[in-house]
């Protein structure tokens, strides 16, 4: 029972892992295990078939056929070894260790002189020979193909290919039979380079790309920074300065006991408090979050990572006609959870609707990526005290609005998010919503930022 117990655990340990993976990460593994699989198809079909015949040739046969099968397995391992470096180099990432070449190419000559040893002593004939030529250079070339030219590899693999064709003569093969050997050796050549060169190509422009949006995101945060630095000096530059010399006249015409130095001073006083007043303006128009755009923002954001976004009600009270506070707070929530779809969850569909009571404004972020780990809790994503940083925040917010927020799975594939506010939350003396949460849990400007 402990057994079973084990091995469901086991398996749900994969589904979850596979899940929590992301699309191109997906296609990464995919690939991979794709390549590795040519591998040792090749080796348990085509490797392992033929040498069936050598039970029946003596233990001469037996032995070749043994140590054929052997080396071939031995060949099988160290290339799905050396696949991910083989990867590594073909993307750029790290250059492929030579030294690791050096045991699969000697395999290959060993294996390549028990399949002319098995031909000379009889053990293979026919088909079966043919057979394990197809199979002869596939562990080696898989790897091989990524981490040299195109031009070198078919060179490579035509030198090989004559070198065999060249040997199973010597050993006594029939005319026929070399013909086909080299069809052989010339086929797995070209699916060797067809199968693994385009895949891996592929894979690399996409993660090419994935690198590329993520550049494109650390500029635009890097760009928002510079424009709120700008505003800031803007608005300070020139009142700082203004600051310096009036207080410097005022502290002259105190040495000289004029009382229009405390006429100076007055002014410094209300252009400081002027100058305060605009930092708080330029701050609260950094930090607020304006619920219209917020939408729009999560449906294209959604959209482009081919997930389909639904916005109900936006148009109506429950949106355009709710209080401005109710707006704003809102608009946070649509920001942390449209950045936690994408962050914790691969869903397919994401709806968010929002819905006016008599005394309330209530929004509801709902996708079906409950089964693919924590699509929208963070951390925990559970719907208690438990939930991650981001939600952490929204609750604070909302509560100092006398709010709420709950969050949590609807069933087996859906997870909501819901968010309560009154119709009689209003901002603070300063024009905050709430208490700023802290740093971990409050949400930037733009969703590339977190």
């Amino acid at each position: 029972m402990k057994g079973l117990r084990g091995v469901i655990g086991r398996v749900r340990g994969w589904r979850r892992g596979w899940h929590e993976r992301s699309k191109l990460q997906r296609i990464d593994l995919y690939t991979r295990v794709t390549l590795c699989s040519i591998t040792w198809f090749f080796a348990v079909s085509w490797g392992l078939l033929p040498l069936g015949e050598t039970l029946d040739e003596g233990p001469v046969a037996m032995a070749l056929g043994g140590t054929f099968l052997a080396a071939n397995i031995t060949q099988s391992v160290l290339s799905s070894r050396n696949l991910s470096a083989a990867f590594d180099d073909y993307r750029g990432t790290a250059p492929f260790p030579p030294g690791r070449l050096r045991l699969p190419a000697a395999l290959q000559v060993l294996m390549t002189g028990l399949l002319v040893a098995l031909a000379a002593v009889g053990g293979v004939k026919d088909e079966g020979l043919v057979l394990l030529v197809l199979d002869l250079p596939v562990a080696f070339a898989i790897p091989y193909v990524l981490i040299v030219p195109v031009r070198t590899f078919l060179l490579h693999s035509a030198a090989f290919s004559v070198a065999v064709v060249a040997l199973l003569a010597a050993a006594g093969v029939p005319g026929g039979l070399l013909f086909g050997a080299f069809v052989s050796l010339v086929v797995v050549t070209l699916l060797v380079l067809v199968s693994a060169r385009p895949s891996v190509w592929s894979l690399s422009v996409m993660w090419q790309a994935e690198e590329a949006r993520d550049m494109q995101a650390r500029l635009a945060v890097a760009e928002e920074r510079l424009r709120f630095g700008r505003d800031m000096h803007d608005v300070l530059g020139r009142n700082l300065s203004v600051i310096a010399l009036k207080s410097e006249l005022a502290v002259e015409l105190a040495q000289r006991g004029n009382p229009a130095a405390m006429d100076q001073m007055v002014e410094v006083q209300r252009i400081a408090r002027a100058s305060q007043q605009e930092v708080r303006d330029v701050v609260r128009g950094y930090r607020e979050a304006d619920l219209p755009t917020e939408l729009m923002g999560a449906q294209g954001v959604l959209r482009a990572a081919g997930i389909t976004c639904t916005v109900e009600g936006a148009d109506g009270p429950a949106g355009i006609g709710a209080p401005a506070a109710v707006q704003a707070a809102l608009g946070w929530v649509v920001r942390e959870t449209a950045t936690n779809v994408l962050r914790h969850g691969d869903p397919r569909h994401c709806w968010i609707r929002l819905a006016r009571t008599r005394d309330a404004v209530v929004l509801e972020v709902e996708n079906d990526g409950a089964g693919a780990g924590r699509p929208l809790g963070g951390a925990d994503g559970g719907d208690g005290d438990g939930g991650g940083s981001g939600l952490a925040g929204l609750r604070v917010r909302l509560g100092a609005l006398g709010g709420s927020l709950t969050a949590g799975a609807v069933g087996d594939d859906l997870f909501r998010v819901t968010a309560t506010v009154p119709l009689t939350a209003r901002p603070d003396t300063n024009g905050h919503l709430a208490p700023p949460p802290e740093p971990s849990a409050a949400p930037s400007v733009l969703p590339e930022e977190r």
